[in-house]
């Protein structure tokens, strides 16, 4: 059984290498030598990041010669982006009623506290 593609996506981002990887990719393509270049890795253990990224189709990799040019594919990046909006939502809602609440609270506070004639 395969994961979704969204826990394939979320299990890639969990690294933070590999969100090191994807933020260099934002800037423009880059091989393989020029992502590893930060980090204290060899080329194979960044192959393995990106190796994970590209099955959750988060990364492409061309060929042009003997270049093979990383590159960010935006739009899994737009699905959880998606799916984290729909909580966003839901919890903006959740802290607007909770707002309210506590300022009706407050308001009745100051009412019991005001002096009584």
């Amino acid at each position: 059984m395969h994961p979704d593609p969204l826990s394939t996506t979320f299990a890639a981002l969990a690294d933070p290498t590999r969100r090191a990887i994807l933020a260099r990719l934002a800037q423009g393509e880059a091989t393989v030598t020029e992502l590893a270049t930060p980090f204290a890795m060899s080329l194979p253990g960044v192959s393995k990041h990106l190796r994970v990224l590209r099955d959750a189709g988060l990364v492409t990799q061309g060929r042009d010669a003997q270049w093979r040019p990383c590159r960010l594919e935006p739009a899994r990046l737009q699905d959880v982006a998606a799916w984290v909006e729909q909580y966003r939502l839901l919890w903006e809602a959740r802290f607007d009623r909770m707002d309210a609440y506590l300022r009706e609270l407050a308001q009745e506070e100051r009412t019991d506290a005001s002096p009584q004639p």
